[in-house]
């Protein structure tokens, strides 16, 4: 490679699967030019340059590197509530040309390796230093239904696309989007006033054009541990019967769920044991009251079919991935896009219970 300038093409081009033909077409050269880019025996042009980082949705920075820079530490911007740590793992993603950190204790999947760890910051501005030399992930994700890594395990398996998947209750999700701290966010929160799907809190929350994306409908009530599904029929049932309940976050759509049916039921807050216990997640509610510690929770049927629960039905919601349209172009997002079409990935959703991924990946503004 040429002392004068390193670069991450070889990375980047086998992350999306592309060819030296695709790459060099979409910087306007010769894939005889490319090649000689990438290899480091040519430095690019600053057009060629730009014309790259804006085909596969890197900065320039990311893509090319002066020799002598080790790359081992990277200035970010904290995605969390949590304040940082010196020592938290995080996962690192380029967006909208500075680097975003998720905390891998937030993951879906948290033993994923990490990019690097927190390793001094002022706020939410940290600074990483890096684990490895890996590509950072190509898509940041955030929200709650565990049925997505499907999709996410079709995408690296298919695309070599990586993706930092943080758990995010609805509104905690749209709140990242808007701060630009990912390129998708899931959400499943009910308008009260039109009676509609989440179209009403984008427009609330987040302050650009985004496009929302059917993923499905699913199932939404209460788990009940086996032992207990006698004395409980409904959420009626909760208060001043000795159910412990784990509820989820303030913010999320099961807490929103759980607190609709209880001013229906006539049942307040301070009556249902447990109500003030939180757990970040649809599975970690099943987790719950699996392991015995409640007996009850609001969470997805498919949740309960993994854990062997009882289920009360609630009510039926629209869980949809809420995409900035500015991010609608990026490679990564068209191959998920395109992903979310087929109905190979529709089945093995809707094999996990409780799911009509009918209208998967259509458009739902």
């Amino acid at each position: 490679m040429s002392g004068r300038l390193r670069n991450a093409l070889a990375d980047e081009r086998r992350r999306l699967g592309w060819s030296q033909s695709r790459m060099a077409e979409a910087a306007g050269v010769s894939r005889q030019s490319y090649a000689a880019i990438e290899s480091g025996a040519s430095v690019p042009s600053t057009e060629v340059a730009l014309r790259l980082a804006a085909a596969i949705g890197r900065s320039v920075e990311v893509l090319f590197r002066l020799p002598g820079e080790t790359g081992d530490r990277r200035d970010a911007i904290w995605s969390s509530v949590v304040a940082p740590t010196s020592g938290h793992r995080v996962r690192l993603t380029r967006i909208g040309g500075r680097w975003v950190a998720h905390p891998c204790a937030e993951a879906h999947r948290p033993v994923e390796p990490a990019d690097g760890l927190v390793e001094a910051g002022v706020g939410r501005d940290i600074v990483v230093r890096m684990l490895s030399k890996r590509a950072a992930a190509g898509l940041a994700v955030v929200g709650c239904d565990p049925a997505f890594g499907i999709v996410l395990d079709a995408l690296r398996r298919e695309h070599g696309i990586d993706v930092s998947w943080t758990e995010r209750g609805s509104r905690a999700a749209l709140l990242t989007l808007a701060r630009g701290e990912a390129h998708i966010a899931g959400a499943h929160l009910r308008d009260p006033r039109s009676d509609t799907w989440n179209g009403p809190w984008v427009r609330e929350l987040v302050p650009f054009p985004c496009t929302r994306i059917a993923f499905s409908i699913w199932e939404q009530g209460l788990l009940l541990r086996p032992d207990v599904q006698g004395r409980v029929a409904g959420i009626g049932d909760l208060g001043g019967r000795r159910v412990r309940v784990l509820n989820r976050e303030d913010g999320s759509g099961s807490r929103a769920l759980l607190d609709e049916a209880l001013e229906t039921a006539g049942v307040e807050p301070a009556e249902v044991e447990g109500y003030a216990t939180t757990a970040r997640g649809h599975l970690s509610v099943a987790d719950g009251i699996a392991s015995g510690a409640a007996d009850a929770g609001v969470a997805i049927r498919a949740a309960g079919i993994a854990r062997s629960l009882g289920f009360v039905p609630l009510r039926d919601e629209a869980y949809e991935l809420v995409i900035p349209d500015h991010f609608l172009d990026l490679p990564a997002v068209d191959a998920l896009l395109g992903l979310l079409r087929r109905p190979g990935i529709r089945r093995q959703v809707e094999a996990l219970g409780g799911y009509d991924a009918t209208a998967m990946g259509t458009s739902s503004n």
